[in-house]
């Protein structure tokens, strides 16, 4: 039976917003990554005889070759981000943090499990991150998936 004495405490805040800025902040970078990707292919693209102005067949082998390389550029970014310091640019204006549920630093596997699962939620319209709003511990299926957790720090 709980007392006056002693309260339940509040329940962590879904952070769906500051999720979402952080991904708004993190797409420039992934932006750079992929017009890099593009370059590389581009120019292989050109070398292999196809005339300069000739676009790359729309669901190729080749585009698709290009969408994983992509897609994998931008998993390299966030997972060596989240392993190094435990935040992508995007999540340092907003002092978002990931960690492991007791605190710790994530290993490999489970910051590119949480990836992973991220990117099914995105192409899943984010229900993946709105799924936070009525989780018990208010949190995302890549967070439940991975094991990791993404917390706001305090203003220093």
């Amino acid at each position: 039976m709980e007392t006056r004495d002693s309260p339940l405490p509040p329940k962590p805040r879904a952070l769906i917003g500051w999720r979402l800025l952080a991904l708004l902040y993190d797409f420039w970078p992934a932006l750079a990554l992929w017009m890099l990707a593009s370059l590389v292919f581009t120019v292989g693209y050109t070398v292999a005889g196809h005339a300069p102005r000739q676009n790359i067949a729309p669901l190729s082998a080749l585009q698709i070759e290009l969408w994983i390389v992509c897609w994998l550029l931008t998993g390299a970014y966030a997972t060596v981000s989240w392993r190094r310091g435990g935040q992508t640019l995007g999540m340092r204006p907003w002092r978002l943090r990931l960690t492991t549920a007791d605190g710790g630093r994530p290993a490999w596997r489970a910051l590119w499990l949480r990836y992973a699962v991220a990117t099914l939620s995105l192409l899943l319209g984010g229900l993946g991150f709105w799924w936070a709003w009525i989780d018990r511990g208010r949190l995302t299926w890549h967070d439940r998936a991975s094991g990791t957790r993404l917390i706001r720090e305090p203003k220093r």
